[in-house]
């Protein structure tokens, strides 16, 4: 188990891309889990607690550089460790 006095709070928004301002990189040291409307996600790149959206990545599109694009969800957004 790991002990959780150690782990940092997880902030209202967090990304998963190293190059956004919302990246934490001390976060992603632990596994963190995404719970959208009650069922539980493992595809998101970024989310909002505050503002209830997530983003995950489109199937096929790519953007210019060529990182997939983002699609929204929205609803209730809750972030935990595992």
């Amino acid at each position: 188990m790991t002990d959780t006095t150690s782990q940092p709070a997880l902030p209202d928004r967090l990304s998963g891309n190293p190059r956004s301002p919302h990246h934490v990189a001390e976060c992603f040291n632990y596994d963190i889990g995404i719970r959208l409307n009650g069922k539980e996600r493992f595809d998101v790149d970024e989310y909002c607690i505050s503002e209830g959206w997530v983003k995950i990545p489109s199937p096929k599109a790519l953007d210019r550089r060529g990182q997939p694009m983002l699609i929204t969800l929205k609803g209730k957004v809750e972030a935990f460790y595992k």
